[in-house]
């Protein structure tokens, strides 16, 4: 019958209130398509390092995004569990808790926005939610150019982007992050040119940021106001040239 495979299309769409994201990145696709997970993994750190889009307050939190509650997650009966893969749990045990669905952050081309672009799209088949989707991409795109329009002006001088971990250690973003492609798409240098890994990410010493000379830095806050207290008092940090220059900058976070 002509009917059957639109029939079969149907019942394989999960109910979009009641499913699990078990990593930051299926959330914030989800949340793109204007849908909120039933439950979420590591909610706190999620406000912490991701901030928006914000999770709503009756959001489960399902515990470690590398250990979840499996326990919790089979008593709250999912439609569907999302998760990043190569991350967390094995897929062989969630998919007995529900049927699952997973996201690579990257590929051999290094670049996750387009990566992200794809996985946009092929949750939102799975949810009957495209529009909703190219919607999203649309006014991404719009706000890209906008930005790229009101950069224009600005001095070509490499941007350093960093989060502080520990008094002695910094997160620096490079080759291979999301920061990158998208400092492509607005011409942008990208100041790290130093080793990353494949979330285009390295945790350097600080003392590796004297390096640095004719740079903008841009350091993303998560929470850690008396961490930034403690290292930017520091004679090291004052001798940093970007510290002296006044081209560091502190912003929320962004994931």
């Amino acid at each position: 019958s002509p009917l059957l495979p639109s029939l079969r299309v149907q019942a394989a769409r999960p109910d979009i209130q009641r499913i699990i994201t078990l990593e930051w990145l299926p959330t914030e696709l989800m949340m793109a398509l204007g849908v909120a997970p039933v439950g979420a993994a590591e909610m706190y750190n999620y406000g912490l390092w991701v901030g928006e889009p914000v999770l709503p307050a009756s959001t489960v939190d399902v515990g470690l995004r590398t250990e979840p509650n499996l326990e919790l997650m089979i008593q709250m009966q999912p439609s569907l569990i999302l998760y990043s893969s190569g991350y967390g749990p094995a897929k062989e045990k969630i998919e007995r808790i529900a049927p699952v669905m997973g996201f690579a952050f990257s590929d051999d081309s290094g670049k996750p926005l387009t990566m992200a672009r794809k996985s946009l799209l092929q949750l939102a088949e799975r949810l009957d939610r495209l529009p909703q989707a190219q919607q999203h991409l649309v006014e991404f795109d719009a706000a890209l150019a906008q930005t790229k329009k009101r950069l224009a002006g600005r001095v070509k001088r490499p941007v350093l982007l960093m989060s502080l971990l520990d008094p002695r250690h910094a997160l620096v973003f490079g080759k291979g992050s999301l920061f990158l492609e998208v400092m492509d798409e607005l011409g942008i240098e990208n100041a790290w040119q130093g080793e990353t890994n494949f979330w285009g990410s390295a945790v350097i010493g600080i003392e590796r940021l004297a390096t640095l000379s004719n740079v903008d830095a841009i350091c993303f806050a998560h929470g850690d106001d008396a961490l930034t207290q403690q290292v930017t008092s520091t004679p090291l940090w004052q001798s940093f040239s970007f510290v002296k220059e006044n081209r560091f900058r502190r912003v929320p976070q962004v994931w």
